[in-house]
């Protein structure tokens, strides 16, 4: 039996999706018949600024969440840890409708970023993401799975000798958590990949990024990114940038396979018509530049740093994987 209340909460789709609010409503209601379940709706996470009353009840957690949304469990998470809603990455058994098996395997999921600022909450956060299942009873499985671990976690755990209470925290109504935001765009930083290369600092030109006390990168005038344009996403070498609404899943948040540590597109190696990553992020660039009523500038502006260090550097996986191809005839 369990011990604790698990928060669920449920991150509305933007828009008025059917099939979409249908899963939301059907889920909403099995949720709260749930015992040792604390289940609460917010508008898209995505949207939530600092002073939407869904961001501060999702601040007001301390426990260990559940969190639903319309987007990729990483996305999700790292989105919540730069609203200052962190702890440690929960671990979910739902698949992904898009996951590959041998690329599931093959890729392993090693941190190799600076990490988040801080010691981390003694807490989880899962983020589930909706799109991997058409039936409440995937998502009601998965939750009660995860508040067994939850509560095998808290037994497992040293007692405190004293009990603190929290007090103050302010009461929030469902029709003020459910507000409808404004739509919004922005990056969010995958640190657990982001090794603070700065080469997105570099590259935007748009004074979207900066640096924290601890010289990390950071997006500080979110505002001030191009509604649409993913450009700094495609010249991060590690895809620690995500941009959880775009259209690519790469972009978007979802993990995708690797030769090595790189990932790639097969379709461009094999004369697809898609434009390399970093040339198509220099046309959006530009696009973006040319709308502000400013000059393109090329490739000649951000990327000095690959452009010193490629002579030096070691062949990648890549390089590698050209010369096999060259090696062939393709």
């Amino acid at each position: 039996m369990s011990r604790n209340r698990l928060t669920v909460v449920l991150s509305q789709a933007p828009g008025k999706h059917p099939a979409k609010r249908s899963l939301e409503e059907s889920l909403a209601a099995a949720l709260i018949m749930e015992p040792n379940l604390d289940v609460s709706i917010v508008p898209n996470l995505y949207d939530l600024d600092a002073q939407h009353t869904g961001r501060m009840f999702l601040e007001s957690i301390k426990s260990d969440m559940v969190v639903l949304s319309w987007l990729y469990p990483r996305a999700a998470f790292w989105l919540l840890d730069r609203d200052g809603i962190k702890g440690h990455f929960g671990e979910t058994l739902l698949k992904s409708a898009d996951a590959d098996d041998e690329e599931q395997e093959d890729t392993p999921t090693e941190d190799k970023g600076v990490g988040s600022v801080g010691e981390l909450p003694d807490r989880h956060i899962y983020t589930l993401d909706l799109r991997d299942g058409k039936n409440p009873d995937v998502f009601l499985a998965e939750i009660r799975r995860i508040v067994t671990e939850s509560d095998n976690r808290a037994q497992t755990k040293i007692k405190p000798t004293t009990t603190i209470v929290q007090l103050g925290l302010p009461t929030f109504t469902p029709e003020a958590l459910a507000a409808t935001p404004n739509r919004r765009w922005y990056p969010v930083i995958d640190y657990s990949r982001c090794t603070n290369c700065m080469e997105c600092l570099d590259f935007c030109l748009f004074g979207v990024y900066d640096v924290d006390l601890f010289d990390r990168i950071k997006v500080e005038n979110q505002d001030q990114c191009k509604k649409g344009c993913p450009a700094c996403s495609r010249v991060c070498p590690e895809q620690a940038i995500m941009f959880p609404e775009y259209k690519s899943p790469a972009i978007a948040g979802a993990d995708t396979g690797a030769v090595g540590s790189l990932k790639i597109d097969l379709s461009r190696l094999f004369g697809g018509e898609q434009k390399d990553a970093v040339s198509q992020a220099v046309e959006e660039r530009d696009r973006e530049l040319v709308a502000d009523g400013r000059s393109a500038v090329g490739a000649a502006v951000g990327l000095t740093k690959r452009q010193e260090n490629k002579s030096e550097q070691a062949k990648d996986d890549l390089d590698k994987l050209m010369d096999d191809l060259d090696a062939l005839g393709l």
